[in-house]
């Protein structure tokens, strides 16, 4: 696709409108995804804070969890994880579109399609980082809802317990690490799917293909890119995990907490439940690309903001 023919979004919406779909789209993929594989994040979770206990990998790990607590134990967290991930993804997706679209702005149409990749990079690691601002006190209370059973009944409780004996700054002990996984975990994630489906777009063009195989270049990309993210972003997801099991010590600085974890974990130990990990994140990075795609199509606003060649 020629450079001057990057930039290709519906001229009758831009804007607000167009950015909201982005969003809503983003919002409704991310929720849907990370809800559905729950069960697997229990389980990777719990391998995580526990590598004694929780030995056998993902399936006998399912297996232990519903034999000493049940098989409703599996969705510990499920609305925390919905709501946190139905607002971080409208504000990643949509976010990325429009940091693109600041990019364009800022160094024109033939630089940014000619340094994409920086321009990728960027944009999603900008999106992140105000997408981890709504989303890390949902995470937090995901967390010690999967690491204490017994600590509250779900979001709501789980969340105002939180909040009322440990103070907003519980919210964000996580923050640091959130970080340190979910922006590089996007930019790797969002670069890759670019490049690979960019890739196949050169040679098998997008105008030529069907919706349906659309679609299925969206889950391979995805697949692909999910397994990149989860490989770069492993060790700061174990350290997330082991911070927000219990609160800290007083007067503990959350660097303190992170430096003392990390040498407790070490490298072997950072990379705990990286099975679980590649294939949840696998599995649904591709079901967010492919998801997306479809309801931005249903929602007229499929092209985006294009600036491969």
């Amino acid at each position: 696709m020629a450079a001057a023919k990057a930039v290709n979004t519906p001229a009758q919406d831009s804007g607000i409108s167009l950015y909201s779909k982005f969003a809503l789209a983003g919002a409704i993929c991310c929720s849907v995804t990370h809800g559905s594989l729950t069960p697997i994040d229990v389980v990777k979770t719990r391998i995580q804070l526990d590598p004694v206990t929780y030995n056998r990998g993902l399936i006998g790990g399912i297996r232990q969890v519903v034999a000493n607590e049940g098989a409703g134990a599996l969705l510990t967290g499920v609305g925390p994880t919905f709501a946190g991930y139905f607002l971080q993804g409208a504000f990643k997706f949509g976010g990325y579109e429009f940091f693109k679209q600041q990019s364009i702005n800022l160094v024109g149409l033939e630089n940014a399609s000619q340094y994409r990749t920086g321009v990728y990079l960027v944009s999603s690691a900008f999106a992140e980082f105000f997408a981890d601002i709504a989303l890390c006190p949902l995470e937090a209370t995901r967390i010690r809802l999967v690491s204490e059973p017994t600590y509250a009944s779900g979001l709501v409780s789980g969340f105002s317990k939180m909040l009322s004996q440990e103070g907003i700054g519980a919210f964000y002990a996580g923050f640091g690490p959130i970080l340190f996984k979910q922006v590089p975990y996007t930019m790797a994630k969002f670069v890759v799917y670019e490049k690979v489906a960019e890739a196949i777009y050169r040679r098998y063009p997008k105008n030529k293909m069907s919706d349906g195989l659309q679609t299925t270049v969206n889950l391979g990309s995805g697949l692909i890119a999910g397994f990149a993210a989860a490989l770069v972003s492993q060790p700061a997801d174990t350290m997330l995990s082991k911070i927000n099991k219990t609160k800290g010590l007083p007067g503990e600085s959350t660097t303190s907490r992170l430096i003392k974890i990390a040498k407790e974990l070490g490298f072997r130990g950072s990379y705990s439940g990286i099975g679980a990990r590649l294939f949840m994140v696998g599995t649904l990075t591709a079901g967010q690309f492919a998801i997306y795609g479809d309801i931005r199509r249903i929602l007229g606003a499929s092209s985006g903001v294009e600036i491969a060649k």
